[in-house]
């Protein structure tokens, strides 16, 4: 991802910051220009003293005011910086997230979800903190910029010596910058690795620990560990050499300046007061070199902010503006290839599955189910051929109205909602007629309805204290599909953990109360497939055959299929 690209997210997030952003600004400038106008007044006000003026209350009272207004700038500044910078990540984790919800499983495909955490995350707070980095290394431009200024108003020789010292503390910056953007990114990425890892060992964490092999599994998270430690010891040590030579440039430079300016004294060419006021403006002018954390911290949130638009990269599903016109739900796919990874999983596949009608797909492990069941929803759009909805391409549907005729149950869903009644409902507008009717018919369809209302809260029940095995789980997701379906029902190996008795009993609702919708169902079981209008066998991403289950059945292989998952 190109470092350009980056900046213009950084610059977006930046303005981002809201009022708060002026007021880091405001405040910062004012700070600035106070800093410019003390040491002047100091000089002023130790003129007056070695003179005995007559005006010495009123200067000392000046330095006093600016001295005050500087400790004020620096209060309110630390608050707009927090506030500001909460606002940036506030808006970049917000489009983080809803546009990782929005590509969903074309996401998924491209970067493990502890990766995507941690992008939203951590990545998210680095580039959050640019507003205070930003303003402030921009602020402090206007010290050093006015120092050498006031510099030639005092005497031109002492502005010669500080614009040589600025010059060198510039070319350490920009060298620091360029080496530690680089080295962020590969210590952010080491981090990505680990979480990444982590999330899936905490998915198999049943596993591990019935397999004893908790170690093994934490040496094999960790491994990114001593990349992490190079990447960070690489920042480290760019830090420290650009503070040692920012530590070493600053002093000679003061002592260079004074050192002229004695010398200017002591030929008359400057008073004491024109000393000191130099000496202040030597220390402004040099504190050039302090930009070096926030150069840090701008140089992070350029690595995190590539690594922010990777994700923006991944493009989300774009959908028409065609209404479905009414229609049974005939669904066709139309010479549908798709390819992941290079790797090609489904190979011109064309077959129609009538309005009303059920249809099974079956076949191996690995033969493509799920990715015909991906498509025929648009969950993933295939590499070439079309799908179609009642004559119309998925892709020219728009978005409310495909997901209101489509509904999906997967072999481990996911309960969405505080409730198990949310659960149900989950994805139905709020504004849907008789929602709760709707729930409860759904409930009973899938057969979940005698379980949830053993519960002492019935549909109620928070999600997290239900205490459901994994065929009931299976159950309140098939129930979600049934209430959601409008026309089309997809079911990816949606029954696996359902006993026999309720797989028939569910295998009833889909040919009575769901028979008005089409179905499309991934089917492993033989009951399933024989309960279908039609049976689409698949065998290494291609149709081998279509038909009904009684006549496929006399074919040896298709019989294997099943034998060989029933072996499984």
């Amino acid at each position: 991802m190109s470092s350009r690209s980056a900046d213009l997210l950084i610059a977006r997030a930046v303005r981002r910051g809201g009022p708060w952003l002026a007021v880091l600004t405001a405040t910062a400038l004012t700070g600035a220009a106070a800093d410019l106008l003390v040491p002047a007044a100091l000089g002023r006000a130790l003129d007056a003293v070695v003179r005995t003026s007559p005006d010495l209350p009123e200067t000392v009272a000046v330095a006093a005011l600016l001295a005050g207004l500087v400790v004020v700038c620096d209060a309110l500044g630390v608050l707009a910086a927090g506030v500001s910078g909460a606002r940036a990540a506030q808006w970049l984790r917000t489009r983080v997230v809803t546009h990782t919800l929005s590509a969903g499983t074309g996401m998924t495909r491209h970067l493990a979800p502890g990766e995507i955490v941690t992008r939203a995350g951590v990545n998210v707070e680095e580039a959050g903190r640019t507003p205070e980095a930003v303003v402030t290394a921009a602020t402090l431009v206007i010290p050093s910029a006015g120092s050498v200024v006031a510099l030639v108003l005092i005497d031109p020789w002492l502005a010669v010596t500080l614009v040589a010292g600025l010059l060198l503390i510039v070319a350490v910056l920009r060298a620091f910058m360029r080496k530690t953007t680089a080295a962020s990114g590969g210590y952010q990425e080491a981090q990505g690795q680990i979480a990444g890892m982590l999330v899936g060992a905490l998915a198999g964490a049943r596993t591990i620990s019935a397999a004893g092999t908790e170690d093994r599994e934490a040496a094999r998270v960790l491994a990114p560990l001593p990349r992490l430690r190079a990447q960070g010891l690489a920042l480290w040590r760019l830090q420290a050499r650009a503070g040692v030579q920012a530590a070493v440039v600053v002093p000679l430079l003061e002592i260079a300046v004074l050192a002229v300016g004695g010398l200017r004294l002591s030929a008359g060419g400057l008073t004491v007061g024109e000393l000191l006021a130099a000496a202040r403006y030597v220390v402004l002018g040099a504190g050039l070199g302090s930009a070096l954390g926030y150069a840090a911290r701008i140089a992070r949130a350029r690595s995190a902010a590539q690594r922010l638009e990777q994700l923006f990269a991944v493009p989300p599903p774009a959908y028409g503006s065609r209404p479905l016109p009414p229609g049974p739900g005939t669904l066709e796919l139309r010479d549908v290839t798709v390819r992941a990874d290079g790797v090609r999983l489904l190979s011109g596949i064309s077959f129609v599955v009538p309005g009303g009608t059920c249809t099974a797909v079956v076949g191996r492990s690995g033969s493509g189910k799920s990715s015909l069941a991906a498509v025929a929803g648009r969950l993933a759009d295939p590499e070439r051929g079309v799908v179609l909805l009642d004559g119309v391409p998925l892709r020219e549907i728009g978005r409310e109205p495909l997901r209101r005729a489509v509904g999906y149950a997967f072999e481990r869903p996911a309960l969405f909602g505080r409730t198990l009644g949310e659960a149900v409902g989950f994805g139905l507008p709020a504004d849907t007629a008789h929602a709760e009717d709707r729930v409860r018919a759904a409930a009973v369809a899938a057969c979940a309805d005698p379980f949830v209302r053993r519960l002492p809260l019935g549909y109620a029940t928070p999600v997290e204290e239900a205490p459901m095995s994994g065929g009931e789980i299976q159950r309140i997701g098939l129930a979600r599909a049934f209430a959601q379906a409008g026309r089309v029902l997809i079911l990816d190996d949606a029954m696996s953990s359902l006993d026999t008795v309720t797989e028939r009993q569910v295998g009833r609702a889909l040919t009575g109360s769901l028979a008005d919708r089409t179905r499309l169902v991934v089917a492993h079981r033989v009951t399933t497939a024989a309960q279908a209008d039609q049976v689409v066998w698949l065998e290494d991403g291609r149709v081998r055959a279509i038909g009904t289950h009684e006549r496929l059945w006399a074919d040896p292989g298709y019989r294997a299929v099943f034998q060989a998952q029933e072996a499984s």
